[in-house]
């Protein structure tokens, strides 16, 4: 899994560099792009951390849309974890498709090959996700809510450095709302895990 996603993040920064090249080619040429006026985001405005901030994220939100998925459909489960669970989709399914307009944005479709992330990004492995199936009632309400800390714990991370490195303003806006609003999460998660 390390293997592909290495190679997964030197496709997406060779892509990038390929993309400025040309961009930096046409405009010593003295040829001006004449982008659309609905492009919200154009290659020049997002570097290597943006592009890999976004191609990561989109597999990460994936995944934790997944899981709130298999805790709704179960019998038994804390009524503030569905709530979490519901409030975990509703804001991660509309920033994976803003996620995934960028990339088109900016000429790069990569969201199918950066599936292969390690724990170090809070990703869950298959077992991880299989006992989470398996998990009923108060189980299941807990291995949720201590696998979604993590899961967090590694988005907030990715967004960090997002922010430390990124140059694209509405990349980095969202690396910022990805921390204010997991981080509140976790303190809700803990807090629930507490009293379960």
């Amino acid at each position: 899994m390390k293997i592909r996603f290495a190679a997964t993040a030197a496709i997406a920064l060779t892509a990038l560099l390929t993309l400025s090249g040309c961009a930096n080619a046409e405009t010593e040429s003295g040829q001006s792009p004449d982008p659309s006026p609905t492009d919200s985001v154009s290659i020049a405005d997002a570097n290597n951390a943006d592009v890999m901030f976004t191609a990561m994220m989109i597999p990460h939100h994936e995944q934790a849309v997944e899981m709130a998925d298999m805790v709704l459909e179960k019998d038994g489960i804390d009524e503030r974890v569905i709530t979490l669970a519901q409030e975990i989709k509703a804001a991660q399914g509309p920033e994976i498709e803003l996620m995934n307009a960028w990339l088109e944005d900016w000429g790069l479709d990569m969201a199918d090959d950066m599936g292969g992330m390690d724990h170090g990004d809070g990703m869950m492995s298959g077992s991880d996700m299989s006992e989470l199936d398996a998990a009923n009632g108060d189980d299941a309400s807990r291995l949720f809510l201590e696998q979604m800390i993590v899961h967090h714990e590694g988005a907030i991370e990715m967004a960090e450095t997002e922010i430390d490195e990124g140059q694209n303003a509405d990349a980095v806006a969202l690396a910022q709302k990805i921390i204010d609003a997991q981080a509140a999460e976790i303190t809700i998660m803990q807090d629930i895990i507490s009293s379960l």
